[in-house]
């Protein structure tokens, strides 16, 4: 990769590249896959998986949104405060201490709680308003939402209640990315049963959704009304299984510029710990202003490649909160070798192409013994974004 043909901050040598173009065609391919019969849910928590949520929110929308889903009421108002018009539901229910801003910035949050509920109809009726909600039903995963017994009577508890309004009704799959599993039959099942019951007692029950990623591409028989897409529309898949349905584009690159390259002397050590040590001559040890307060987890250290010239190359030596290293053998004949040695400013990818080498934000998460979702997400909170 050319050094001067590579954008990056001038306040530091550190930083993420956000392809708005790929995020438009993979909101463009859930957008085909679901249908226009079924609304979308492009959820843009965790400020969009550290990509960036006003700048994705207003590029899914061009792609066919239809509302968003965020976390925290935090995340909805500077949504709003953007110029973000369109619905937004928080994920979970809020503290009550929440409900004024709730109605003030037109937010829906999830509610399966009596007192939150009748707080939230009180603020909004003293406003002269009127706050939509979805209600979040637990069928198994019991993580949030009203026990699945109880929903009839929690709605007739609230329902009196002029200010409020049900705009939705939903749940979250715990197994969708498992073939054949009976879990998410059961819960499946649990869903489609509790629904039947507020309407068999004549109860509203808004949009009905439950299709998150891998269930709106792996079960079609869910989609109802809405599907909630998150980490798919960013280009990275939630399984294996979900490849083969559909072909999606990373959306986040991570790079950094070489701040200093020198040639050490043999046994030298680098990093904190001395954790590996120059082995030979002529080789040359770089440092790049990425480290573990950065997303580049301390675990990776000795453990990962870095691309520089189209090229892997090793990461050595405990990696830094705010720095990380890696060496290049300039004599190597190994693929390990970038065309020359390294010079101060050179760009180094640690998420993304550079040549015909790519490293995925699924190898790092392998080595990381983890999943892509926090990759990405650790990235994108302190390094600058760069759109592109």
């Amino acid at each position: 990769m050319e050094r001067d043909r590579v954008r990056s901050p001038e306040s530091r040598w550190a930083w993420v590249e956000v392809d708005l173009a790929a995020l438009r065609r993979n909101t463009a391919a859930f957008r085909r896959l679901i249908g226009r019969g079924t609304q979308m849910m492009c959820v843009v928590k965790a400020d969009a998986y550290g990509h960036g949520a006003v700048a994705c929110a207003k590029t899914m929308r061009a792609a066919g949104a239809d509302q968003f889903a965020v976390a925290t009421v935090a995340e909805g108002v500077a949504l709003r405060e953007a110029g973000i018009e369109w619905p937004i539901l928080i994920l979970s229910e809020p503290p009550v201490d929440c409900v004024r801003t709730l109605v003030e910035h037109d937010l829906m949050p999830s509610v399966y709680t009596a007192d939150f509920a009748l707080a939230l109809g009180e603020a909004a009726a003293s406003a002269g308003r009127v706050a939509r909600y979805h209600l979040a039903l637990d069928t198994g995963m019991t993580r949030i939402g009203v026990r699945r017994g109880d929903v009839v009577e929690l709605r007739r508890t609230i329902d009196f209640h002029r200010g409020l309004e049900c705009a939705g009704t939903f749940t979250h799959f715990a197994t969708a990315d498992v073939p054949d599993d009976w879990d998410f039959a059961l819960q499946l099942n649990r869903f489609r049963e509790s629904v039947e019951a507020l309407r068999g007692a004549g109860l509203e029950t808004g949009l009905v959704h439950c299709d998150n990623t891998p269930g709106t591409v792996m079960h079609p028989e869910c989609r109802f009304d809405m599907c909630r897409v998150g980490i798919g529309l960013y280009g990275l898949h939630p399984a294996d299984v979900t490849r083969v349905r559909l072909e999606l584009e990373p959306v986040m690159s991570v790079r950094g510029r070489v701040t200093r390259a020198v040639y050490p002397s043999v046994g030298d050590g680098v990093g904190y710990g001395l954790t590996w040590r120059v082995p030979k001559q002529n080789i040359q040890v770089a440092t790049v202003p990425i480290g573990y307060a950065d997303g580049l987890a301390r675990e990776l250290s000795n453990n990962m490649d870095v691309l520089v010239d189209g090229c892997r190359c090793r990461q050595v030596g405990n990696i830094c909160m705010d720095q990380f290293m890696f060496a290049v053998d300039v004599n190597s004949a190994r693929s390990y070798r970038p065309s020359r040695p390294v010079e101060y400013g050179d760009v180094v990818t640690l998420i993304g192409s550079d040549g015909d080498e790519r490293i995925t934000a699924d190898e790092m998460a392998r080595l990381r013994n983890t999943i892509n979702y926090e990759v990405v997400c650790d990235f994108g909170m302190r390094l600058e974004k760069i759109y592109t």
